[in-house]
């Protein structure tokens, strides 16, 4: 069947087009927003030539597989006529035909034990970061290839002299890298403005005042500015990020706010004109002092953590990070990230942080095989096993949320193994150019020279999490009771 065919086949099966409410297309799912379940024909989506598994989670998920994807959910927005989200899931999955059955029947496992503890720990917190996470997420992708770019292109300039400098086609690579992160606050403003339901291009004239580069025509090289208050000298692009995020969702609370009073024929005209001057001035007295306080000390707290810390710290941050996730808190560190990602900031665009917290799924990994080599139980055995490929290739949730979190102890002793792997990656000062990756993918993102030690630390997590649930996470009759065969 040709891509189109297999897209056709999907819009079937999903009740047509007047059923489909979104399109996102993932790294290897194409996830569907759905207006009624009762239409969606799961098991003839389950039987169409090129559809490896099907998920039914908080959307419908079919999966595809790498860059198939990609060539399937293009005819499909087509014929929906609702333009194709993107979603950087960080799911490489990668299943054959033969074991598509079985993974689909660990993930429903995995989603629906996902929504019993999503329901558990649904509080107000959780739903803000979630908020704060989908501000970032959609800007993955540039991420993504804008760190890659940025890597790549230091080794280059590094081992070569520079040589390149004065090529034409080097130097447009070099600068959609930089060109990135230096306009990124404008993305991260308009998308916050989006997300708390306000104009996004609003939210990013907000980000503008966040850049780190002079207006052209300001009279700032010849003269001081001083701030209302604090007689403080005014400087442009404080708080980077952090207060374009604030701008973004303030600016979205203020237009929100004008417009309940603003007579409807003056609406068009003043509602966007007083939100950007009334925003930006209040902005920049109140929030960008905000911002650039709360970026200076998640930075201190990361490097104290990194580096005074050291392989404690490395121990404490992959032991944790499993339970932030089971718990939707993880969702705080997604901003972090990016800012550790910033070419500008103080790391240079390496992020320390993330080889440390990849080290999670490896505890993980190697508790699944402890699990699988030691249980009798033959229906247990078949689904640890389902699981631990797409685990491998960072793919953490059905082996989470279908095996170790259920289970308990075994959720412990994974945490526990993959501190271990953070301590491997403190001691060989492990960098990631980018993020959006994990598991073996993992190897990608590194910084160049590292790609061995990467594999030396995510092989200890793997031991880690092998021996201490060998020895302390494994109980039988739990196991059975848990999953009868």
């Amino acid at each position: 069947m040709s891509n189109k065919d297999i897209a056709s086949e999907i819009l079937k099966n999903v009740g047509g087009k007047d059923n489909v409410t979104a399109n996102v297309a993932c790294m290897t799912r194409l996830r569907l927003g759905i207006k009624d379940n009762d239409k969606v024909n799961v098991d003839g989506l389950k039987r169409i030539d090129g559809v490896l598994a099907v998920v039914e989670a908080d959307t419908l998920q079919v999966v595809l597989g790498p860059g198939k994807v990609n060539k399937i959910a293009e005819p499909f927005a087509e014929m929906t006529g609702v333009a194709l989200g993107s979603d950087e899931d960080d799911e490489a999955t990668v299943a054959s035909d033969s074991k598509a059955a079985e993974l689909n029947n660990v993930k429903n496992i995995a989603s629906e034990n996902k929504k019993a503890n999503k329901a558990k720990h649904d509080k107000p917190l959780q739903r803000g970061l979630q908020h704060i996470a989908n501000v970032f997420i959609p800007l993955l992708p540039g991420i993504i290839a804008a760190g890659l770019i940025n890597g790549l292109a230091n080794v280059i300039d590094y081992q070569t002299g520079q040589a390149f400098v004065t090529d034409w086609w080097y130097m447009t690579i070099k600068t959609l890298g930089w060109g990135l992160f230096t306009f990124l606050p404008i993305f991260v403003g308009m998308n916050a403005a989006r997300e708390f339901k306000g104009s996004a291009i609003l939210g990013g004239i907000g980000g503008t005042l966040c850049l780190g580069v002079t207006i052209t025509g300001s009279p700032l090289s010849s003269q001081a500015i001083a701030m209302p208050f604090t007689n403080a000298p005014y400087t442009v692009g404080v708080g980077g990020l952090i207060t374009a995020l604030f701008m973004g969702i303030f600016f979205a609370w203020l237009e929100r706010s004008i417009r309940k009073f603003m007579p409807s024929v003056l609406d068009t005209f003043f509602t966007p004109l007083l939100t950007v001057i009334i925003g930006s001035l209040l902005a920049v007295v109140f929030l960008q002092p905000v911002g650039a306080w709360l970026t200076t000390a998640i930075y201190v707290v990361m490097d104290f953590t990194y580096t005074k810390l050291s392989v404690f710290g490395g121990f404490i941050l992959s032991s944790t990070f499993l339970a932030l996730v089971s718990v939707g808190l993880h969702q705080a560190l997604t901003p972090i990230h990016v800012l550790l990602n910033d070419p500008t900031g103080p790391t240079k665009g390496i992020n320390y942080l993330l080889p440390i917290l990849m080290m999670a799924g490896g505890g993980q990994v190697g508790a699944g095989f402890a699990l699988y080599f030691k249980s009798k139980n033959k229906r247990f055995k078949k689904m640890v096993m389902s699981s631990i490929p797409v685990a491998i290739l960072g793919v953490g949730e059905p082996l989470m949320y279908a095996v170790t979190l259920p289970l308990g102890r075994a959720f412990i002793t994974a945490c526990i193994g993959a501190g271990f792997g953070g301590v491997a990656a403190s001691l060989f000062h492990l960098g990631a150019v980018s993020q959006g990756v994990s598991g073996l993918f993992g190897l990608l993102i590194m910084q160049p020279g590292q790609q061995v030690q990467f594999l030396i630390a995510l092989f200890i997590a793997y031991l880690g999490g092998f021996i201490v649930t060998w020895f302390f996470g494994f109980n039988e009759d739990r196991i059975n009771e848990i999953y009868p065969e």
